[in-house]
C-alpha cells in the first residue's frame, strides 16, 4: 500500500468530520492558525465557500502562504486569534484547527470572545483540538509536552460555554490514523515545523526512536490520535438565553 504523510492523512479524518458538521457552502469562513494551508485549500476547492480568511500568527509561515496564488476565494493574514483584526458580525464560520491551544494560556478566554465577537448571529465555530492520549502523545512527551496546554484550552471553552459567550450545539470525538513509513519521516514532520523549535539530544532521540518503532506494522508505523471538536454557535439577537 502507499503510505501518504500524517497531513494528508490527519486532512482527511478532519475534512469528513467537518463535512458531518458543518455545511460551508456560500459561508464567509475565517480559519485561525491555518498553518501552511493544506485545510484551507481543501475548504475551498471541495466546499464551495464564498471566502475563506486564512490567518496564520507564525511570520515564516505567512510569508510561504502569501506565495499561494491559485486559490483566488482565500485571502491571507496574519494576526492572533485574541485580537482579530475583524469586524464585528462579518463572518458565518470560525474554523480553529488543532490551533487553539497554540494561544497563550492568559489570552484562551479572550480569542474565545473575539472569535464570538466576529461570528454573525447564529453563526458557528468548529473548534477541534487533539486530545493528549496514546501513544502518539506518549513519545511526544519526551521532548513536547502538550497535556497542560491542551486541557487549557478545553478548559477555555468549558468557560465560554457556562459563561454563555456561546452555546455548544455538539461535541464530537474521533480518532484519525496515521501511518508512516519510517522514523525518518516521523522526525521530518514533527521537527520540520515553524512554530516550534524542538531540541533534542541523541540521548532522548535514541529513546523516542526506540519507543516509535515498537509501533511498526505491515503497513508502517501505525498510531490513532483522539480527537474533540466543538461546534459553538453566537446567538441570536432573538434568542432567549440557555438555562
Amino acid at each position: 500500500m502507499k503510505l501518504i504523510g500524517p497531513a494528508e492523512q490527519a486532512l482527511t479524518s478532519e475534512l469528513k468530520v467537518l463535512d458531518r458538521m458543518l455545511n460551508l457552502r456560500g459561508a464567509s469562513v475565517l480559519e485561525l492558525g491555518c498553518g501552511g494551508a493544506e485545510k484551507t485549500r481543501a475548504m475551498a476547492e471541495r466546499t464551495g465557500p464564498a471566502s475563506i480568511t486564512a490567518v496564520e500568527i507564525d511570520t515564516i509561515q505567512h510569508q510561504k502562504n502569501l506565495n499561494i496564488t491559485d486559490l483566488p476565494k482565500v485571502t491571507f493574514k496574519s494576526y492572533g486569534a485574541q485580537e482579530i483584526a475583524e469586524p464585528d458580525n462579518s463572518f458565518d464560520t470560525v474554523i480553529m484547527f488543532k490551533s487553539l491551544h497554540h494561544v497563550p494560556q492568559s489570552s484562551l478566554d479572550q480569542a474565545l470572545l473575539e472569535i464570538c465577537r466576529v461570528l454573525k448571529p447564529g453563526g458557528l465555530a468548529y473548534l477541534s483540538e487533539p486530545v493528549f492520549a496514546g501513544d502518539f502523545n506518549e513519545i511526544m512527551r519526551l521532548f513536547h509536552d502538550e497535556e497542560l496546554v491542551r486541557q487549557q484550552a478545553f478548559d477555555a471553552i468549558i468557560r465560554a460555554i457556562d459563561n454563555k459567550v456561546m452555546v455548544l450545539e455538539e461535541e464530537y470525538f474521533f480518532k484519525n490514523t496515521i501511518r508512516l513509513p519510517s522514523f525518518e519521516v516521523y522526525l521530518d514532520n514533527i521537527l520540520g515545523v515553524t512554530h516550534t523549535n524542538h531540541k533534542l539530544d541523541q540521548t532522548t532521540i535514541a529513546e523516542v526512536k526506540r519507543r516509535f518503532m515498537q509501533h511498526e506494522r505491515d503497513e508502517g508505523f501505525v498510531f490513532q490520535i483522539p480527537n474533540r471538536v466543538d461546534l459553538l454557535k453566537k446567538r441570536n439577537f432573538y434568542e432567549s438565553e440557555p438555562d
